[in-house]
């Protein structure tokens, strides 16, 4: 079967494909499709204002199974994004940490009915399709008071194909072994630095970091996303070495914003 990926700008990306009977089915995944960070940055140093419009209008999505927000981040888990989507579209769910119920409620305006609370190691499933959460590392592995992962990534066994996409993430000791039997990875290259984080803007992978993950973890196809929204916390896809990937045994993806990537089996 076919599985179909839209980026939609940051670590946003719309998951399509059909079920047994051709019905259609849809997940999106960390949608960022506001301005809600330039109203609340406006005027500071890191004013977040986008490089690139969103795709959709919240409103816009097809209807969806549920939105996997993989932490509290604006950028991952928007209220200008998840309240008018919700609405909307009143047969989504919402998958997102368990640490953080109280922001997943208020920012997306859901009851427990529509919400399913995940920990690392938790499973849930979707139809034909299950999500397994992952830890991640958005520069440390944060736990609440009761141990659970305020970071997660996400496993998602779709047919004919397995993604992964990690949330804000770093390498961290063990990660490959949650990856196991993953074609595709989504992971975000736009690097961290001191100053980033002096200022409250933790970082995510290095492009050679998250080479050496999808080596180490034997996932065959990256694709290279959350750059090109924010001129403070970018990177440079020109830069990206493609063909030094390649050699490790990894296909890399930089996929073009708002434009349709064809999943199957082992690669784009």
């Amino acid at each position: 079967m076919t599985v179909r990926a839209t980026w939609l700008g940051q670590a946003g990306f719309l998951i399509e494909w059909a079920d047994a009977s051709g019905r259609p089915r849809a997940l999106a995944i960390d949608p960022y499709l506001s301005d809600t960070l330039a109203e609340k940055y406006r005027g500071t140093l890191f004013p977040h204002v986008r490089l690139r419009s969103a795709p959709f209008a919240p409103t816009g999505l097809p209807p969806l199974d549920a939105v996997l927000c993989t932490h509290r981040h604006t950028d991952h888990m928007d209220p200008g994004t998840l309240q008018p989507l919700f609405r909307h579209d009143t047969d989504a769910l919402l998958v997102a940490p368990a640490a953080e119920l109280e922001e997943a409620r208020s920012r997306s305006g859901l009851g427990a009915d529509r919400m399913r609370l995940l920990d690392a190691g938790d499973v849930v499933a979707l139809g034909d399709v299950t999500v397994r959460a992952v830890p991640a590392a958005h520069e440390t592995l944060d736990r609440d008071e009761l141990g659970r992962h305020r970071y997660l990534g996400y496993v998602i066994e779709l047919p004919g194909v397995t993604l992964y996409h990690s949330g804000d993430c770093v390498p961290y000791a063990g990660q490959p072994e949650w990856l196991a039997g993953v074609d595709v990875a989504l992971l975000p290259v736009n690097g961290r630095d001191a100053h980033r984080l002096e200022h409250g803007v933790p970082g995510n992978f290095e492009f050679d970091e998250a080479v050496e993950l999808c080596a180490s973890a034997g996932v065959p196809t990256m694709l290279a996303h959350h750059w090109g929204m924010f001129s403070f916390n970018t990177a440079d896809p020109s830069t990206f070495p493609l063909e030094a990937a390649g050699r490790r045994g990894v296909a890399v993806v930089v996929p073009e914003h708002a434009k349709t990537l064809e999943l199957g089996g082992s690669q784009p």
